[in-house]
């Protein structure tokens, strides 16, 4: 078991750097941009001392809203090396949710692409910081942003108020290594260097504040989870701004010197093509990914024979997804990983030679250094092996807090330390751990407490089904129903009365989904997860369940 590393991030490259030198740190293999580790760690220290130039101090928040570009793997690790903290914007963020964050985290620099999937990133961004059109760039005086000194683009084009991203590795020209290294000496492991937002599937997002001992730490244990050593290369198409990308996928490769094959946006195609060319060894993806790779049309005719291993986290793993993984695609050593942002993120994880079935129906047991319980939500206690309760996480992975949100911290970090998740889960008795629901997301159905989770893994052996998600929808007589809102599998069809009928016998009756609609995908968030609130929105409006919503909401 690897010991706990008292290293900062730009430590660890630096030392990973020495290690291995020459070998290749970083591919975009549609570009054919390659960096070796030297290089990697020469080009982050360039920006580091550009991001100095524009006066960030330690401790100061730059925020990143673009999706996997270079610039962002540079980004993580200059500021790793300066101390500056690394804002991650989602990707499918507009000017309301924009406006919060860089208010919210006193963002003094911001970094971004010029537009994602057809929408203007920087329309969006005069149109709330409406004085950027007029500043010289780095002298921005914005009254609704008074921490906003600093704009660049991550583009060659030039825009009014904004730096390039080629104007920063100039200005690192002009900053002299010793300052650097003075900047990096009186950095400590234990300094908030990650901040990210999460989801908000409900209220406002809160700013997860992780050091550099957290996140560093988290991607080792990971990576000795996963067998991973520096001659893998992994596949890593899901996005860095959210823990899955910059912790599972780059801390990950960096702990151990592997190399970092990242995919711009996720695509399906692109993520095959990929794999093939530069022989990965290692894959990332949430079950959707998954999903869309296995079903892509030329699926078969890409060589995935290099495949060993990799994480399917995100969201609950479908065991059907899970086989077909192993078995079509080889990766026989794929994990599945369970954690949440707060804890850096990953808590409980399968190892590469646990059985199938181990990793098919559980999210394995703790990381090494990381103490896990299951406790009942009412009374706090602690419950024995195979009973149902919250899960609840202690260790070096717990994060700081929420950014300026004490009361919030306090509501989920008790006083000894527990971080608490909000997951209802059961431990086996050799220490393996089933996600069974949420603790929001249990249906009441008349007194039956009912776990979506149970019902979605049913209907999943269902071979016309390619995809489930089941939903608790108000109702007068019973408090809630069962829906369920299926993605049927290409060339197939399929009916409300087929798929009860096969439940029928199967699952008990008040289980069988009351509510059956058919779609074409899922509300997401950017980082892959099932927006539930949503799917229980649109329900709602769909079958007219306004007065029973109304009841349960008096």
């Amino acid at each position: 078991m690897a010991d706990i590393m008292h290293l900062t991030v730009g430590q660890l490259l630096s030392k990973i750097a020495d290690q291995y030198p020459e070998h290749e740190a970083v591919v975009y293999a549609d570009r054919d941009l390659r960096y070796t580790y030297r290089q990697f760690y020469e080009i982050c220290g360039q920006a580091a001392k550009g991001f100095m130039k524009l006066g960030i101090a330690k401790g100061d928040q730059l925020a990143i809203w673009a999706s996997n570009y270079p610039e962002w793997l540079i980004t993580q690790f200059a500021t790793g090396r300066m101390g500056a903290v690394l804002v991650t914007v989602n990707t499918n963020y507009r000017t309301a949710e924009l406006e919060y964050l860089l208010r919210q985290s006193d963002t003094s620099t911001l970094l971004l692409m010029e537009s994602y999937r057809g929408v203007s990133y920087t329309e969006m961004l005069y149109e709330i910081v409406p004085e950027l059109k007029d500043a010289e760039p780095g002298k921005l005086q914005s009254q609704r942003f008074p921490c906003l000194k600093n704009v660049v683009i991550l583009s060659d084009k030039k825009y009014p108020g904004m730096f390039n991203w080629s104007d920063v590795m100039e200005l690192g020209k002009t900053v002299s290594d010793e300052e650097l290294r003075e900047r990096e000496d009186s950095l400590d492991p234990f300094d908030v260097i990650n901040m990210q937002y999460t989801s908000g599937t409900t209220g406002f997002p809160k700013g997860v504040m992780l050091t550099h001992s957290n996140i560093i730490n988290n991607g080792r244990n990971i990576s000795e989870c996963m067998n991973l050593t520096y001659q893998d290369r992994l596949c890593i198409p899901v996005p860095f701004f959210h823990c899955f990308g910059c912790v599972l996928g780059t801390m990950a490769c960096v702990s151990v010197g592997a190399t970092m094959v990242p995919v711009q946006e996720f695509d399906a195609l692109e993520v095959l093509k990929t794999v093939e060319k530069e022989r990965c060894t290692g894959l990332h993806g949430v079950p959707t990914m998954f999903i869309a790779e296995l079903n892509h049309p030329e699926f078969s005719s890409f060589d995935l024979s290099s495949l060993r291993t990799g994480i399917m986290a995100g969201s609950p793993c479908p065991i059907e997804v899970m086989k077909a993984v192993v078995e079509r695609m080889g990766a026989r050593e794929i994990t599945i990983a369970y954690g949440q942002t707060e804890s850096s993120p990953v808590i409980t994880q399968t190892r590469t030679n646990d059985p199938i079935e181990l990793r098919v129906t559980s999210v394995g047991r703790p990381l090494p250094h990381v103490e896990v319980k299951i406790v009942d939500p009412s009374t706090g206690k602690e419950l024995p092996p195979g009973e149902q309760g919250e899960l609840c996480t202690r260790g070096y992975h717990v994060m700081k807090g929420y950014y300026k949100n004490p009361e919030a911290t306090k509501n989920v970090i008790d006083e000894d330390g527990w971080l608490h998740t909000g997951d209802l889960a059961t431990m086996d008795e050799n220490g393996y751990f089933k996600i069974t629901g949420r603790l929001k997301d249990m249906i009441i159905r008349g007194g039956e407490n009912i776990y979506p989770r149970e019902i979605e893994e049913f209907l999943y052996t269902h071979p016309k089904i390619r995809d489930v998600q089941v939903i608790g929808v108000p109702s007068v007589k019973y408090g809630e129903e069962v829906m369920a809102w299926i993605q049927v599998k290409d060339g197939e069809t399929l009916t409300p009365e087929e798929v009860r009928a096969y439940c029928e016998g199967k699952i008990a009756r008040f289980k069988i989904p009351r509510y059956i609609e058919f779609c074409e995908s899922f509300p997401m968030t950017a980082s892959g997860k099932i927006q539930k609130f949503k799917l229980r929105e649109q329900a709602i409006e769909l079958l007219g369940l306004h007065d029973a919503a109304s009841i349960e909401t008096a």
